[in-house]
């Protein structure tokens, strides 16, 4: 053993100590790391923060950003709705959420179906009452093992397969990885659907708990095309009980009806006074694709036409001096749109007025989209309701008329939380430049970390991530871990540490059995994989695998299988693959939790695949 290579070890050592340990957070951890390599010569200095411009890093920066995008227009929710049992128990939905992740990952980029699939992953684990951590790693390694299936599935499989034709065996069809891959994946899933998740440990977000603050009064307008026109008010509610919202009234010809008959038939262009929490709101309205906010003035123009209805427009009149139309709307495609949660102090101006009152929209460009009071719901119309100390009002508008509207009225902004309210037409652009992003991948247009940026960009342009929200969408504490580690990965391979570590242990154990070679080779594959990346794991292991096949005169596609399938499981820690690495901060994890349900499935996967691989690929 060389000097660099005892080097290497001892560095990464202390560090898998350091991360296992949990005293320090995993970002610096990894830093040290780094500086360590430098500092010993292993790493060049002019190399060492390559990695922040490593596509992995890219990749997994830009997708966190379009997950944002889609989470944010609703996209999510109608992929959750179209897809996912809504009534199941945990096996089933665990079971459905993970085949979904698998099936993706088969044909497109691992990490883009992650990405899609996140946001879902946190929704179902409040319905099912677990931590979001305990769907969010089966759902992770849901579609590590789904990438096993198919030749594009995954980078290891595509560099397998180039080793095999530099032999002169050809390449390995796209399906080839499938007989055993395929059984994998579906061993997998039903053993972390049915018991693995259980093993992962229950811990809040890195995000932190949100807040409650009771529930809005909102109006709801039923344009001519919802679904909603022609049922009973008792079936409407009986849509979106899982939102936990009611319908308290029933706008119809400017007549208030409170406490409407559940017989009574919805109309077009009904207002429907509904009872939810802020959170279910998005939810309620997106069941029956009922828009609530509006952007900007022409929401008025289109209230005339019977189409829509915003909540909280005014009769239309101004004040002099009041600001200009054109130039709101010129402020409002400079500014955010923004959703703000503000409670009314006792001392506030606002108190004993109205919406209309105010002049809210033409004054300080804000709507008015729902009310939260104590005790009964306001009975006067939303743009109406004279508002009182102690209200909860959500507004709308561009971020600084709500500074604007909090520093004259003396109201007091809430404490920020996401406000998802859908929009289909968001929804839609949202979904397409994620779909097209993941088809360049697909097609080999254009590499992963590009067709994302550009997704990315697409996204800014076309504001489905309000441009606030694209820095703030991405967890640099993990963009930094991966990041810093890349080099020392590198250096592992560069010093002869992998190679030799990988000698060792098959010479040592297989001892010239064939078979237990072929375990060996899987086994020392799978730990590689979980301290640096599986497509280098992949180059450095098939030499070895080609070299020991020769050496034991047997085929060698038994062994370039092995090593496929071993680095496409990277279970125990969160460096091994960027979908572990994901998941680090929205599930509040610890370097130490991944190896408590990765263990237990990376032995039923040595197990259920030595026996396919000497079916399927005899040596």
């Amino acid at each position: 053993m060389t000097t660099p290579q005892l080097l290497i070890f001892l560095i990464l050592a202390g560090s898998m100590g350091l991360f296992l340990w949990g005293r320090y957070r995993h970002d610096v951890v990894a830093l040290a790391a780094l500086m360590a390599c430098v500092v010993a010569g292993l790493v060049p200095a002019e190399d060492a923060f390559a990695g922040f411009g490593h596509p992995a890093v890219i990749t997994v920066a830009s997708v966190l950003v379009l997950s944002r995008g889609l989470q944010n227009t609703g996209a999510v929710d109608w992929l959750a709705r179209s897809v996912l049992p809504r009534n199941a128990g945990r096996m089933t939905s665990m079971m459905a959420l993970m085949g979904l992740g698998a099936a993706l990952s088969g044909f497109m980029n691992n990490v883009g179906a992650m990405a899609l699939l996140m946001p879902i992953a946190v929704q179902l684990s409040d319905r099912l009452d677990l931590a979001p951590g305990q769907v969010l790693m089966p759902l992770a390694f849901g579609t590590i093992l789904g990438g096993m299936t198919t030749l594009i599935g995954t980078p290891p499989n595509l560099i397998v397969s180039g080793f095999r034709a530099e032999v002169g065996s050809g390449h390995f069809a796209i399906f080839d990885f499938a007989p055993v891959g395929l059984a994998v994946a579906v061993a997998g899933v039903l053993f972390v659907a049915a018991v693995g998740w259980r093993l992962v440990p229950s811990r809040k977000s890195a995000a932190g708990e949100g807040f409650e603050t009771g529930a809005y009064f909102t109006e709801l307008h039923v344009p001519e095309s919802s679904k909603a026109v022609g049922m009973t008010l008792r079936a409407f509610e009986r849509k979106i009980e899982d939102s936990e919202a009611q319908v308290v009234g029933l706008v119809r010809n400017e007549v208030r009806l409170t406490a409407p008959h559940g017989g009574r038939h919805i109309r077009a262009n009904d207002i429907l006074v509904l009872e939810a929490d802020v959170d279910a709101l998005a939810e309620a309205l997106s069941v029956f694709d009922i828009s609530l906010e509006r952007h900007d003035d022409e929401a008025d123009k289109q209230d005339a036409t019977g189409r829509h209805e915003t909540a909280g427009d005014e009769d239309g009149s101004s004040k002099p001096g009041e600001t200009d139309e054109d130039e709101r709307r010129e402020r409002d495609r400079n500014n955010e749109i923004v959703l703000r949660e503000l409670a009314v102090l006792p001392g506030s101006t606002i108190v004993g007025q109205s919406a209309r009152d105010l002049f809210l929209r033409t004054r300080y460009g804000l709507n008015l989209l729902a009310v939260a009071r104590e005790g009964r719901p306001p009975r006067a119309r939303l743009r109406t309701v004279k508002l009182r100390s102690g209200d909860l009002l959500l507004v709308q508008g561009a971020a600084d008329a709500v500074t604007g509207f909090v520093n004259e009225t003396g109201c007091v902004p809430l404490g920020e939380r996401e406000l998802r309210i859908p929009d289909k037409r968001l929804a839609i652009t949202a979904g397409a430049i994620m779909l097209a992003a993941i088809g360049v991948v697909t097609l080999g247009v254009l590499p992963a970390a590009v067709a994302f940026a550009l997704g990315v960009l697409a996204s800014m342009v076309l504001r489905t991530v309000p441009l606030q929200q694209v820095y703030t969408a991405i967890d640099w504490p993990v963009i930094v871990l991966l990041a810093v580690l890349i080099p020392v990965a590198g250096a592992m391979q560069s010093t002869g540490a992998a190679d030799l570590l990988a000698r060792f242990l098959v010479d040592t154990i297989a001892q010239g059995n064939p078979v237990a070679a072929l375990v060996v080779v899987l086994i020392t594959t799978m730990f590689l994989s979980d301290v640096m990346n599986n497509a280098a794991t992949a180059a450095v292991l098939c030499p070895i695998a080609l070299g020991i096949a020769a050496t034991l005169g047997v085929s060698p596609d038994s062994f370039l299988m092995a090593v496929a399938i071993g680095a496409s499981c990277a279970f125990l820690t969160p460096i091994g693959h960027q979908n572990n690495t994901l998941i680090l901060g929205p599930g509040g994890f610890r370097f130490g939790d991944y190896w408590r349900m990765g263990l237990p499935l990376e032995v039923l996967v040595v197990v259920v695949s030595i026996p396919l691989l000497l079916v399927f690929w005899p040596l």
